[in-house]
């Protein structure tokens, strides 16, 4: 066995980022063969951090299913460059932009949208997070971030961060206790400003909270930029599902494609007796997700940490966590499955249009 043998097997590998040949993009690299082991490097971009363990046991599964009699399979990791290109009118420097909804407010979507943010942010990803949500901003309370926005040298607004994380808000514009009062071309405006003004630099994913309901802020951003797809929240109940399959449709009718749904507050688990209550009921967004042919990403219980979390602004908490930690990871993971497999399937992204 050598080297050009261990790369012949590897030879249909895909990238998961681009779905691209990894082996011709140069991403495997470092090929050692010493009897019938083997050491190998594999280099992904920091976009694909969330599944670098996986399509590592992806390359050794694919190695010992072509190349029968092979040993030990070390796989070891590098960062492969790969800049962003501009999207959109405004030139915004993202490989994915993803929008966080929900049919209804109250089912807990600032929440599932930073955790979502964040745990892309600790896997190695370059972040941003934008809180679109107009009237209610409530993504600097969840993060703890305070302050107005300043201006860089550039003129650019400089966003706030945490820990790398990239956030902008209109909580950053606005005093905390004044009410944001916009509608129609102000309110598109004021999206179309936070994109294109804020300073976010370079990013793997930018994702957006939005407002809940079905109003003007999708077809903006429909208008604006390119989305990479949407992410729908729900709670279990059958009254906020109804909502959730108006958000779905609301993102297919403008041509954003729905990545997944998340049950939100799916139940609880007294931390007093272990006993487990569906207060909401359970399960109720994974059927709708399978009628309505979209991935199911997970499930979030209603736990009282992620609750003082939020209160407190520490959503650090929600990773660190024993009990909330898998779900949020587990969000986070899925939802990178799934952009991989949309570029494995090469289903094109359907052309942006306004509702007719």
């Amino acid at each position: 066995m050598t080297a050009a043998d261990v790369l012949a097997a590897l030879a249909d590998f895909q990238d998961p980022e681009t779905g691209r040949n990894a082996v011709q993009q140069q991403q495997i690299r470092d090929v050692e063969v010493s009897g019938n082991d083997v050491r190998l490097t594999l280099a992904l971009t920091s976009h694909s951090a969330p599944l670098k363990s996986e399509t590592a046991q992806e390359v050794e599964k694919q190695l010992r299913a072509k190349l029968p009699g092979i040993g030990a399979v070390e796989v070891r990791h590098a960062e492969h460059d790969r800049p962003p290109l501009p999207l959109g009118e405004i030139g915004l420097m993202a490989k994915s932009v993803i929008a966080v909804g929900s049919g209804k407010g109250g089912v807990g979507k600032s929440t599932i949208a930073s955790g979502i943010a964040y745990g892309l942010l600790r896997a190695g990803c370059k972040v941003g997070l934008l809180d679109a949500d107009i009237y209610g901003p409530s993504i600097p309370h969840l993060l703890g971030l305070r302050g107005k926005a300043e201006l860089t040298e550039q003129k650019k607004i400089q966003p706030h961060e945490l820990e790398g994380l990239k956030v902008m808000s209109i909580g950053f514009m606005v005093e905390p206790d004044q009410p944001v009062i916009l509608r129609g071309p102000m309110l598109h405006g004021a999206i179309h400003q936070m994109l294109r003004d804020t300073a976010w630099g370079p990013l793997d994913y930018l994702i957006i909270d939005m407002p809940p309901g079905t109003g003007d802020i999708a077809l903006s951003l429909s208008q604006i930029l390119p989305l990479t797809g949407a992410v729908v929240v729900c709670t279990p109940q059958d009254v906020a599902l109804l909502d959730a399959v108006k958000a779905v449709a609301m993102f297919r009718r403008v041509n954003i494609p729905v990545l997944g749904m998340v049950e939100n507050m799916s139940y609880f688990l007294c931390p007093d007796n272990g006993k487990r209550y569906d207060i909401f009921g359970t399960g109720g967004a994974k059927r709708k997700a399978e009628e309505l042919k979209v991935p199911f990403l997970g499930e979030v219980p209603i736990n009282i940490q992620i609750r003082v979390n939020g209160d407190e602004g520490k959503i650090a908490g929600n990773f660190s966590n024993a009990e909330t930690a898998p779900h949020f990871e587990g969000v986070v993971a899925a939802l990178a499955r799934q952009l991989r497999e949309t570029m494995r399937t090469n289903r094109p992204l359907p052309t942006l249009s306004i509702l007719k």
